[in-house]
């Protein structure tokens, strides 16, 4: 089995090895038709089983280290600590339970094949949990998957007011959106899962909480702030706040690094998020004035003063960011010129490996004028610039496109150059030649990646790409031996 056999042959096999599984689940469900406590061991052992051949096939691709995605998924399955009767569940999202005399309330369910092992770690420091409350910080499967197994009766759930239209579209969208995950996440499995309780969706929310209209509530002498708090990762953000703590649980709020630039574009393919809507967050959530930030990726933030300059740094930069597209985009620029005018100031400088500052640019370009940017006819159209691309390869020739593009990589403008080597390879994607310049193009600019930012999606797309160029070079190879 050569490697390139590998990866399809594996998914198959796992594909089979879930069927059965669900399968297996299905007829004991409904078997054991007088005992839900034997019914939910059943359900959680398979799909326990499940997640452990998953996460396996997950870590062969996805790679020991060096990427965000490698390190939720190496992400050990343990409990912390946070606070006296607050406990956190790690996982590739992390699982929260703040346990009450009058019962316990969850924040954020995790991914749902990781349930299991979550509420085992759980249940071995609070045995046999009463959840009166599941809050879901937003419709994402990581954070809203393990709802189906944590709810018990008499549990309410409790989601924001967008919560529904969010899940809608993902949902409607998810076989779309699922072939982008694939893209940059060679490792998940060929199809969503569409059966039982590790499907997506299906989530009525028993309350939901609106902008501006925070849900507030004590239990065992605890107080409860559920706070609505859109345009982070979506219009269907919550936060819980613990007052008497200022314990803040985030969610995706801060995304999965802090402090970080915000990802206000997302590669895989969401809806835009609007920036002024983060910024009034934002706002609200420094009024706050927590001390410590409980994320549902990655370990708490517990220093106080690290917390307050973190939210500052984030609003300040997104902020300036926001601030200058307008004031570009009154001044007459184009998006690309403002794309790669608009940097930080050396005191707002954050990290960018999630969010990126030029398409930070672009969305809320994009978000206050849509698509069309007023220069090129062709844009209203339907006729993509590719196809006439076969004509500017026959009026130029396909040699002296190349050299010019082998010119403009050995000045170190790669960019330049793959503009030149895609019209030719929209012509004929077998050109030898050409696809050996377009691999030296690629590289060139994951070596920048790398060095300059180091955004994971960014890192992802060009490592796919690559991918593709390896088998257009490998399928040419092996025509040459036939």
């Amino acid at each position: 089995m050569t490697n390139e056999q590998s990866p399809g042959t594996m998914r198959r096999v796992l594909t089979i090895m879930l069927t059965i599984l669900l399968a297996l689940t299905l007829l004991l469900y409904f078997g054991i038709k007088n005992s839900d406590s034997m019914r939910r061991t059943v359900e959680l052992k398979a799909v326990d089983t499940m997640a452990n051949i998953g996460a396996k096939r997950m870590r062969e691709f996805a790679g020991e280290e060096g990427s965000v995605a490698a390190d939720f998924i190496n992400n050990p399955i343990e409990v912390r600590v946070i606070a006296e009767g607050i406990y956190q569940a790690t996982g590739v999202a992390n699982t929260h339970l703040i346990a009450t005399s009058a019962g316990d309330v969850l924040f954020d369910s995790g991914l749902s094949t990781q349930v299991p092992k979550q509420i085992k770690v759980l249940e071995e420091v609070r045995e046999n949990p009463k959840l009166t409350h599941i809050i879901v910080s937003h419709s994402h499967a990581d954070h809203s998957g393990g709802v189906k197994f944590w709810r018990q009766e008499g549990t309410e759930v409790i989601a924001h007011a967008a919560f529904a239209e969010e899940q809608r579209y993902l949902t409607e969208l998810q076989p779309y959106f699922w072939k982008r995950n694939r893209t940059l996440f060679p490792f998940i499995p060929e199809k969503p899962p569409e059966i039982g309780l590790i499907a997506y969706g299906g989530i009525e929310p028993d309350r939901v909480v609106g902008n501006g209209t925070p849900y507030q509530f004590t239990q065992g002498g605890v107080d409860f702030e559920v706070i609505a708090a859109p345009g982070a990762e979506g219009a269907d953000n919550l936060l819980l706040w613990l007052p008497q703590q200022k314990i803040l649980f985030s969610g995706d709020f801060f995304g999965p690094l802090f402090p970080q630039f915000p990802n206000i574009f997302t590669m895989r393919g969401e809806k835009i998020r609007k920036p002024v809507e983060y910024l009034r967050s934002l706002e609200m959530v420094a009024a706050l004035e927590p001390e410590v930030i409980v994320p549902s990726h990655r370990a708490p933030i517990t220093d106080p003063g690290i917390v307050k300059d973190g939210i500052s740094l984030i609003y300040q930069a997104t902020r300036y960011v926001h601030d200058q597209t307008i004031a570009g985009m009154n001044a007459g620029k184009t998006v690309e010129q403002l794309m790669d005018e608009i940097v930080l100031p050396e005191e707002m400088q954050l990290t960018e490996e999630h969010g990126k500052v030029s398409w930070a640019v672009k969305s809320i370009w994009e978000y206050y004028a849509t698509w069309f940017h007023f220069d090129r006819t062709t844009e209203l159209y339907s006729v993509p610039a590719k196809a006439v691309s076969a004509d500017i390869v026959s009026a130029a020739g396909t040699e002296a496109l190349l050299a010019r593009a082998t010119a403009y990589l050995e000045s170190e403008q790669p960019l330049h150059a793959l503009h030149l080597l895609e019209i030719v390879l929209d012509a004929d994607p077998n050109v030898e030649s050409v696809l050996l310049a377009q691999k030296a193009a690629l590289n060139d600019l994951l070596v920048q990646a790398q060095e300059n930012g180091k955004n994971s999606y960014e890192i992802y797309w060009l490592q796919y790409q690559l991918r593709n160029n390896q088998a257009a070079m490998t399928a040419n190879t092996n025509k040459g031996e036939n």
